[in-house]
């Protein structure tokens, strides 16, 4: 069963909405934060990446920075202000993003069923983001952005959101990129609650620091507790949930620096060692099973050689992962693409132009357009418990930080 807790959200009043809101923490680099920020001092970045009000060049890890996080958070409650929901909620969450709608559930999720894999991961992550946002966490008592969960869509849930949204929204607003953020309140939490647990499992779709990092910030807040009941905030994590059917992910292109040591020629005779090779291809790679490369100022299409052992298992399959089987590693000699500077990944929402513009203005030797992971695979990888490669997914829209947060 998955567990949905209604809370007490932490929110701005609705005409500091727009202003208060930002894009999440981890899309934007520090520089692009501050740039984001500036001359808005209600943006909600001053309190994820509070580094942007120190000087230049601070260590974003240091204890100015954390201490920082914790004054301007205190500031924004006063000036914003940010008011506590006086009673539990549930709420609505509808992304519009050019013809693509969204609709998700803003609930508590329980810690206990990510711990135990009732919410499934497929991503591993990394310690030192785990630290940052765990600290972050623990020093302002709250979180403060969602994780984006996902599950098998049930028409019972489908009909009671459907239902719920004809009423009077808290928020609606366009952000800067053009996406629509209306959030709905809903009092009545209890029909959906009960409707969630005959769902079997949900499934993050992004957001594994977050949800690791609440995991971790419970545990210490745990041993600190002198009379635990199970039953404290910190026992859940702010989440997100959107049926499977409405989710959208987007390609994660790939460039790469140089052509370790060979020429336009010598690397094509190489590929043509595992695909069969197509010019004047499209951009976008028609269907799983395809990938489309940029070489020389001109689009090649791939598909795996008839000749070509084909791959099994959950992830070998998977077109990420045949590409950096087959090319990336014995080919361009990429053997980890975690660590390997030569390697650089491209969100898919940025296009093809963009892969053609790297190569075309030199900073790439090539690049490679994916067709997208789907979310049946996404689900697929969960359930067998497996990781997916780095850089499979890229979801669009994003949720925005700082319109509820969940006080732990």
């Amino acid at each position: 069963m998955a567990i949905i807790r209604p809370f007490r959200a932490l929110r701005p009043q609705p005409d500091r909405a727009e202003l208060v809101a930002s894009v999440p923490y981890d899309v934007v680099n520090t520089d692009e934060a501050r740039a984001l920020a500036e001359d808005n001092p209600f943006s909600f970045l001053h309190v994820s990446r509070p580094e942007i009000d120190l000087p230049a060049g601070t260590d974003i890890h240091s204890d100015a920075v954390y201490r920082k996080a914790v004054e301007n958070f205190e500031k924004l409650i006063a000036t914003a202000p940010l008011e506590k929901e006086s009673a539990p909620s549930l709420y609505l969450y509808r992304l519009i993003m050019g013809d693509h709608e969204q609709i998700g559930i803003v609930a508590c999720s329980s810690i206990d069923e990510y711990d135990n894999g009732t919410i499934r991961k497929h991503e591993r992550t990394r310690r030192d983001k785990e630290d940052d946002r765990t600290r972050h966490m623990l020093m302002l008592q709250a979180q403060t952005g969602p994780v984006f969960l996902t599950y098998r869509t049930r028409p019972e849930i489908d009909e009671q959101v459907s239902a719920a949204i004809s009423g009077e929204p808290l928020f609606d607003l366009t952000a800067p990129d053009g996406v629509r953020h209306t959030i709905w309140r809903l009092s009545d939490t209890e029909s959906l609650v009960k409707s969630f647990e005959a769902v079997p499992l949900l499934y993050i779709a992004d957001g594994h620091h977050r949800a690791a990092s609440a995991s971790r910030a419970r545990a210490e807040l745990k041993q600190q507790s002198f009379a635990h009941t199970g039953k404290e905030d910190y026992n859940y994590f702010l989440t997100v949930i959107f049926p499977d059917s409405q989710v959208r992910i987007l390609a994660y292109n790939r460039t790469v620096h140089d052509l370790n040591g060979l020429t336009h020629e010598q690397f094509l005779d190489e590929v043509r060692g595992q695909f069969t090779i197509a010019e004047d291809a499209s951009p976008e790679p028609p269907k799983r099973g395809n990938w489309s490369m940029y070489l020389g100022g001109k689009w090649y299409g791939l598909q795996l050689s008839p000749a070509a052992t084909l791959p099994t298992g959950t992830v070998a399959m998977l077109d990420v992962s045949i590409l950096q089987d087959r090319l990336l590693d014995p080919i361009l000699g990429i053997k980890d693409i975690r660590t390997d500077k030569r390697v650089d990944f491209i969100g898919g929402l940025r296009g093809t132009k963009e892969l053609e513009r790297l190569v075309d203005e030199g900073k790439a030797a090539v690049a490679f357009s994916l067709f997208p992971t789907t979310v049946e695979e996404l689900l697929m990888v969960s359930d067998a418990n497996e990781i997916m490669p780095p850089k499979s997914t890229w979801f669009e829209p994003k949720l925005r930080d700082g319109l509820l947060i969940h006080t732990i």
